[in-house]
């Protein structure tokens, strides 16, 4: 990305020779690798939102948007999503209190998972709302509520879940994933390198110290959470179609059809040359997502709304696209185009579909 600082390409450099072999294009692709979550802890990746004073680098989502452009490229699985992006950015929103300190830490050096419940589908643009309640009975608070698509809950060791509070406005709530009451259901879906699941809590007794309060603006912090989902998505998408551009050009090149290279042909420099122009796009389109969420701009949901919508496209078509273009060995297991096809299609309908993303943009003028 080109206001990224030279820091970000030593980050990106490095996080690639890292990912790199895990990558289904270079494995095989028969089933996806997970990402070595102590060698991510070592290399500072969990902890780079996380405060300086609480052993973190004290950067910004500029920062995490790097790595997660390169868990895209190489399509690998972990819960980076959940724990990081959606964990230490709910953490850091919250008053200052030991407990949110010591939580922080704990991701940052990897000792913990943490995962953030909230919505994720098309509903998460139209109705933001918490998808959990908190109500006083005889024995203090108590958490009801269910929401599904949850991504990382399973690989969590608590869960945040945003809920709406007894006095009003939403809160963070704790809740240790084997507490009673408290159901997690895997739910599977074409992407084998994302882990989702169906949260549910009922009457789930809940302990005062264990709510936390958004520092500011509560409605417009949940807001910024789901954008920070989307421009993840929108992050990972983009290095997914990157990836099979770049795997579809060196293929073109050395396959040979009637005594010449396949990419010589006009049809096929015509399709990786409209594959370019995606990904062209979508990479400013998601530099300028980026940015703005990492200034803190109030309308900072426009532009992570530009870059989903296309990107969340886009991708899916490099994708099959790719697919087309390795011919018969492209729908195979063993090259590995499938598992980026099928991440970026979930990444499609992942914290609002294109179409609810162009919704959203086109409510300004209604």
């Amino acid at each position: 990305m080109a206001e990224f600082s030279e820091a970000h390409d030593e980050l990106r450099t490095v996080a690639r020779e890292v990912l790199n072999g895990l990558s289904p294009l270079v494995t095989g692709g028969t089933a996806p690798l997970p990402a070595d979550w102590d060698v991510m802890a070592a290399s500072g990746w969990l902890g780079l939102e996380v405060p300086e004073a609480y052993d973190g680098a004290g950067a910004t989502v500029a920062e995490v948007a790097v790595i997660l452009h390169e868990l895209g490229r190489a399509a690998v699985a972990s819960p980076y999503l959940g724990s990081v992006v959606l964990g230490v950015g709910a953490l850091n929103l919250l008053e200052p209190r030991p407990q949110v300190a010591e939580m922080l830490e704990s991701v940052a050096s990897g000792r913990e998972c943490t995962a953030v419940v909230l919505p994720t589908g098309a509903e998460c643009l139209a109705a933001p709302a918490a998808p959990f309640t908190l109500r006083r009975d005889g024995r203090g608070l108590v958490l009801n509520g269910a929401a599904d698509f949850v991504p990382d809950a399973t690989e969590a060791d608590r869960l945040l879940i945003v809920a709406g509070d007894p006095d009003g406005g939403p809160v963070i709530v704790q809740v240790g994933t084997g507490q009673p009451g408290l159901q997690l259901s895997p739910q599977p879906v074409i992407d084998l390198t994302r882990r989702l699941a169906l949260v549910r809590a009922v009457d789930v007794e809940i302990d005062a110290a264990a709510v936390f309060t958004f520092a500011h603006d509560p409605p417009g912090s949940c807001a910024r959470l789901l954008d920070r989902g989307a421009v993840a998505t929108a992050c990972d998408s983009l290095g997914v179609a990157e990836a099979v551009l770049e795997a579809t050009v060196a293929y073109v090149e050395v396959r040979h059809q009637f005594g010449r290279p396949v990419g010589s042909f006009q049809a096929v420099k015509h399709a990786c040359a409209d594959m370019l122009v995606q990904v062209t796009v979508g990479r400013e389109l998601v530099e300028q997502a980026v940015v703005a969420v990492a200034s803190g701009a109030d309308d900072a949901w426009i532009a992570v709304s530009q870059a989903k919508s296309h990107v969340g496209q886009s991708a899916v078509e490099v994708a099959g696209k790719a697919m087309q273009l390795h011919g018969g060995i492209g729908y195979t297991w063993e090259r590995g185009i499938h598992t980026f096809l099928k991440r970026a299609t979930l990444n499609r309908s992942f914290f609002g579909s294109p179409s609810a993303h162009r919704r959203r943009l086109g409510a300004r003028f209604t």
